[in-house]
């Protein structure tokens, strides 16, 4: 094995391509793909041994189908280090063009891999992120060793084996970098001829250590800094690497960890692109983002950033992100720009970060609109790390000051340390819904490695209701057969499993990874449809940089700060609240022992309606603005005073739990609930229904007067079955039509009927109702659920406060009060307490109304109830 021949055709005075050491050893192990556009755009396979990397040029690619067999011409070694080579090769150097890593992993060969090379015939598996399974190299008849230029014909042939793939179209599919997730255009386009390794990101990129960041806008020359470059059309941001503590030297700045979207701004001619970290144009998404851009007065210029949605006090809310993205024309965003690499026709990538961010201050100035720059703190990094996480945002981003832009790398120039740990996962399948749950169970989650897709857990908290429906509907286009893992989950994970197709990304919050390798304790937080699957890996905590002691500094100050929650204990009704000043609802100035006050005063109200009823709770142990999730079956540890409720369903067995005292509401508080969801049954008579509820869900297009109509036709028919609804809000932009039953009404029989009623009015007014579940067939129409009256199913009690902004309380109401929009905060915690205590109660006579459905009625809207009645 020998690099003569590579070294011969290529000038080191050039091209940046390594010259490579001398070849030593008889190690082999590495194996990649680079993807060539030269004079003819290939494939270069290559695999590790003795020291160099055997290559092979594709001219078609490779293929996971056994039929194709793939000429393979064989080329010079080359040296181990080209293994990281992604970028340019000059034009008229040997191999001018574009270079991308396609792939990469490992190899491991059947038998003696040189006695194999040696005779043409080279069996081997691969275990790469793209290619898998049992390959060939098979050198064609003819074709002799050291044949003209060294080149020979062999043929690259896909093994017949589980990991075959029929008709495969792999380099169709997957025209992105493995590494960094650059097309080849975008790394064409990226003016970069700079080689990169994992150990040099930006290889003859000298530091500079210049003055602090308050002195480095004096800087004269400010404007001649740089080199002179054309704007590249696309750019790929330079990426932070996790470690586990902030650095604390003076040459570190210390920047907040928002949690929004990566944007990269692409500023030209008084017009401004936004480009997501995969390439993505957002600007339609994000219209008031970019017209402030493209007002500021610049010739051209890339600007990264963080897009997001802040909240009451000035932090950055991914879960409000989620929601202001389904409807972005009403959300207000903020772009937090931290650096800029191109300005007016210089390129300032290999400028320090310290000069570069003083340009950024020249061109946003102090600005306090939807585009502005964060609070930056030299030095103190630990400090500037504890402040962060006391103020309950994300956590911190740590930058060296002389650092140079490495676009695309992840380098560790640039750190993240979390307050609350978060990974980014890869969706490959999910488990079928258990009781009331729809659409799924829970979604089976993996990571990337070097072998594949590998199984990481799975999640089936923080959900709701929309949620569920909108992460349902993604699931069901992306069904497959098989598996996507390459060690599929087995046991009670893989019981009932769909797979899909693995290409949606979520983020999931969680304590810490088993030692299998697996989340704990994981809670759903949002889809991120900013990045893409390919690039998802495990995040693992590096160590630290060796940092000396920074001198004492002011500390860091963040944005704005919100209220801290003290310590202090109380009592209510009997029950110690810990943290009671903690403010569950900021906005409205409502703490915990007031949520609690709340539901001890109003336990008169609400216990006839779910007392002695499974629950579903809804916990949010640091206000409803921070996580969320539902939880209904009873912990070892649930407070004394909660009810155990055991519950048998087609199902199985479980233990819910349920409330018959003001004790057991507050209780419930001081476990972190903030909603009360019963069940349409009360023990120990669980196996009927004896409430019905139709849930009034709008469109947004549709407004209050069209659903005032809706709610009254469907009272109109009841009225015409000799049926009695009682109206409720629900602290959203809904109403609740309840139907009181005798509890003689089975599950099915009771489900059934609210399905058949849903239907008729739809199919009546089609322009105004819908009961189907599909997203897209809601668009400017009512949406009428009828699974509340499914075995299991729940809906949220009356006078339960929900957690949302302003906390909003489902409250019942009388069908005259439909006058006015009495939707979303109109009831809220501050206000229904007099209105029950003051005021005729809307629902009078509901705890005596006898009714029930018969078969009379179930045949009015097509049902065949043969039994007697």
């Amino acid at each position: 094995m020998s690099l003569a021949t590579y070294r011969s055709k290529r000038n080191f005075k050039r091209t940046s391509e390594p010259s490579g050491k001398t070849p030593r050893g008889t190690a082999m192990g590495k194996y990649l793909i680079q993807k060539h556009a030269a004079s003819h755009l290939h494939y270069d396979f290559r695999l590790e041994l003795d020291g160099v990397l055997l290559s092979w040029a594709v001219p078609k690619g490779p293929s996971m189908d056994p039929a194709d067999k793939r000429l393979a011409m064989h080329v010079e070694d080359h040296p181990l280090e080209y293994g990281d080579f992604e970028g340019t090769i000059p034009a008229g150097e040997y191999g001018g063009g574009t270079v991308m890593l396609w792939d990469e992993g490992t190899w491991h060969p059947e038998g003696n891999a040189r006695d194999g090379y040696n005779k043409g015939h080279l069996r081997f598996s691969l275990q790469g992120a793209r290619l898998t399974g049992a390959w060939s190299l098979v050198r064609t008849s003819g074709s002799k060793f050291g044949g003209r230029d060294g080149k020979q014909a062999w043929l690259l042939i896909k093994s017949n084996d589980a990991s075959a793939q029929p008709n495969s179209a792999i380099v169709d599919e997957a025209t992105d970098s493995v590494r960094t997730g650059r097309t080849m255009q975008q790394i064409a386009e990226s003016g970069s001829r700079i080689w990169r390794s994992r150990r040099a990101p930006l290889q003859g990129a000298k530091r500079r250590v210049t003055a602090p960041l308050s002195t480095a806008r004096q800087a004269p020359d400010r404007k001649d800094a740089g080199t002179r470059a054309a704007l590249p059309a696309r750019l790929q941001p330079m990426l932070a690497t996790l470690v586990a503590k902030a650095p604390s030297g003076d040459d570190w700045v210390h920047e907040i960890k928002y949690d929004g979207y990566r944007m990269l701004a692409r500023i030209t001619k008084g017009k401004c692109t936004l480009f997501s970290r995969s390439g993505k144009d957002w600007t339609a998404t994000f219209g008031e983002v970019a017209s402030e851009l493209a007002r500021l007065k610049l010739r051209d210029a890339w600007i990264d950033g963080e897009v997001v949605i802040l909240d009451e006090h000035g932090r950055s809310r991914f879960q409000k992100m989620q929601t202001a993205l389904a409807a972005p024309s009403d959300a207000s965003f903020t772009f937090f720009v931290f650096d800029m690499p191109f300005l007016d026709g210089r390129d300032l990538r290999s400028l320090p970060l310290r000069e570069r961010k003083a340009r950024l201050r020249d061109v946003i100035g102090g600005g306090a609109g939807s585009v502005r720059m964060g609070p930056e703190v030299v030095g103190q990094g630990p400090d500037f790390f504890r402040q962060s996480c006391s103020l309950s945002l994300e956590g911190a981003i740590s930058k060296r000051l002389d650092s140079v832009y490495a676009d695309g790398t992840r380098t560790r120039d640039w750190l993240k340390v979390k307050c609350v740990r978060r990974q980014e996962m890869v969706i490959g399948g999910f488990t079928p819904p258990q009781g009331a749950r729809r659409e799924f169970g829970a979604l089976l989650l993996g990571v990337h490695d070097a072998t594949g897709l590998r199984y990481a857990g799975k999640v089936g908290t923080g959900f709701d209701d929309a949620t569920l429906t909108a992460v349902g509907k993604l699931l069901r286009a992306r069904e497959r057969a098989t598996p996507p893992f390459v060690d599929p989950p087995r046991g009670a994970d893989a019981r009932g499993a769909h797979w899909v197709r693995p290409d949606l990304v979520a983020e999931v919050a969680f304590t810490e990874w088993s030692e299998a390798g697996a989340l704990r304790h994981p809670s759903f937080k949002g889809l991120r449809t900013d990045k893409e699957a390919a690039e998802v890996v495990r995040e693992v905590e590096g160590p630290s940089p060796s940092v000396t002691v920074a001198k004492s500094r002011a500390p860091a100050r963040p944005a704005s700060r919100s209220k801290k929650s003290g310590t202090a204990s109380s009592v209510v009704a009997g029950i110690a609240l810990s943290h009671a000043d903690k403010l569950y609802f900021p906005e409205a100035g409502v703490s915990k022992q007031d949520l609690a006050q709340y539901y001890a005063d109003m336990a008169p109200a609400m216990l006839p309606y779910i007392g002695r009823r499974p629950l579903s709770l809804v916990r949010c142990p640091d206000g409803w603005n921070g996580p969320c999730f539902y939880q209904k079956n009873a912990a070892d540890h649930i407070p004394d005073a909660v009810r155990r409720i055991e519950v048998t369903t087609s199902s199985g067995s479980a233990t819910y739990m349920g409330v018959d005292s003001e004790q057991a509401l507050v209780a419930l508080v001081q476990w972190g609930v903030i909603e009360m969801h019963p069940w349409g049954a009360t023990a120990p008579r669980l196996e009927s229904c004896d409430t019905m509820v139709f849930d009034f869900d709008p469109d947004d297009g549709v407004g209050w007067p069209a659903l005032v109509e809706g709610v009254q036709l469907l009272r109109t028919m009841l009225v015409e079955f000799k049926l009695q609804g009682f109206l409720k809000t629900t602290g959203g932009k809904g109403l609740h039509v309840v139907v009181p039953v005798k509890p003689a009404l089975p599950w099915p029989r009771a489900k059934a009927f609210a399905k058949a009623v849903a239907a008729m009015l739809a199919r009546t007014f089609p322009q105004r109702f819908t009961a189907a579940l599909a997203k897209e067939r809601r668009k400017g129409k009512i949406f009428i659920d009828y699974l509340r009256n499914a075995e299991g199913a729940t809906a949220v009690g009356p006078w339960s406060v929900r957690a949302r902004r302003n906390a909003p309380v489902a409250t019942p109401i009388a069908w005259e009060e439909l006058s006015g929009d009495v939707r979303f905060d109109h009831f809220n915690l501050h206000n229904v307490r007099d209105r029950w205590r003051h005021q005729p109660d809307p629902w009078t006579g509901y705890a005596k109304t006898r009714q029930t459905v018969t078969k009379k009625m179930a045949g009015r809207v097509g049902l065949d109830w043969s039994d007697p009645d």
